[in-house]
């Protein structure tokens, strides 16, 4: 390959957002100079590395935006620590048709019992799942509700939950609910 026909290619690739492509097109052609591989496959294999890595940056932008404020996965809960409902019914949850359904959830138990990290874990599972999550806290919520109610902007707020599928409202016990 040429030296101008590579910088070409990294020029259009940068302009077109094709960051997998600009990265991959030399190692893709020296593998499919290898395989004997044709062009097709050769625009098949850098489109597919295309397309993957933006699946997972997508899945990555989608647990950043969500707003956890760390980390957790259903892989790393110590099931065995679980309250025995909770042990029974989390395999039903991880399935996640309960966003499908439109079914509600509340996780409910003593603090430490690993329900921030059950509802955290389904959600970062949901944003893989390609569903739109957002992780709140009840004092936070209520705060912007109450926010919004003076500044009459109520309606604004609550067009903003509509784009989500999953809504999680942790620290429910923390609040005291006054008018």
């Amino acid at each position: 390959m040429t030296t101008e026909i590579k910088d070409k290619i990294v020029s259009y690739s940068k302009e077109l957002r094709l960051p997998a492509f600009r990265g991959e097109f030399e190692l893709q052609a020296v593998e499919a100079a290898k395989q004997q591989a044709g062009y097709e496959e050769y625009l098949l294999g850098l489109m597919e590395k295309e397309f993957y890595t933006r699946l997972e940056n997508r899945k990555k932008a989608q647990i950043r935006q969500a707003g956890f404020p760390q980390k957790l996965y259903l892989h790393d809960l110590k099931k065995e620590l679980l309250p025995e409902n909770a042990r029974q019914k989390l395999p039903l949850l991880e399935r996640l048709d309960f966003i499908k359904e439109g079914q509600n959830i509340v996780l409910a138990g003593n603090p430490g019992t690993g329900k921030t990290h059950i509802a955290t874990g389904l959600g970062i599972k949901a944003c893989q799942h390609n569903y739109k999550v957002l992780f709140t806290t009840v004092p936070r919520l209520i705060t912007q509700l109450r926010e919004s109610h003076s500044e009459r902007t109520l309606r604004q707020f609550e067009h903003r939950f509509e784009k989500y599928d999953l809504v999680i409202c942790d620290e429910f016990g923390y609040v005291s609910f006054d008018k």
